[in-house]
């Protein structure tokens, strides 16, 4: 067989399943130099089915193209992550929830999406810099770390969650009567 029929089916073989999936998500990166100038954010995700175990794999990114000092920004979200030993997609069984932070002035204000959860199936951590998010309600389970902007004590902590949809603020100054 010669090289060139070789490549076309490693083409053909990609198209479909997670290869093709990841490709489209690779092409989908070669737009980001028309971004770059705009300030502008892009997101892009996708789904596919998991064979025997009857997971479904969900894999998302948020490109953040900021202008200054914020640069340009990355950040995965869903259970699809690359097998540093194989190479190969690998679908888990706890998704990477879809996570925005703001710098506010008096606050920084963490929201994440969790389809699904409620407000009693949030456990939070707070350590530092780090704030971990982690939800489950029956078969959806949720993790995350999350880089702050700054170290934050504990009791500055408060979020609700709302159809889904967490929102943790955490105050800058020292005002109490925190909510959770």
């Amino acid at each position: 067989m010669s090289k060139k029929a070789r490549r076309e089916g490693q083409r053909e073989e990609r198209s479909n399943g997670v290869g093709g999936f990841l490709d489209g998500l690779s092409n989908l990166l070669g737009k980001l130099g028309e971004l770059a100038d705009k300030g502008e954010e892009l997101r892009k995700t996708g789904e596919f089915g998991g064979g025997e175990s009857g997971l479904r794999g969900v894999y998302g990114f948020n490109i953040k193209v900021g202008l200054g000092e914020e640069g340009l920004r990355v950040e995965p979200f869903g259970n699809v992550h690359k097998d540093e030993r194989t190479g190969e997609a690998v679908v888990s069984e706890i998704s990477e929830p879809l996570v925005d932070v703001f710098d506010e002035e008096q606050y920084v204000l963490v929201v994440a999406e969790m389809p699904g959860v409620a407000d009693d199936d949030i456990d939070l951590a707070l350590k530092d810099d780090i704030l971990t998010i982690a939800g489950k309600r029956g078969q959806k389970k949720y993790r995350k770390e999350v880089l702050l902007p700054q170290s934050f004590a504990c009791e500055r902590m408060s979020y609700t969650c709302r159809n889904g949809i967490l929102e943790v603020k955490l105050s800058k100054g020292s005002e109490e009567g925190q909510e959770k």
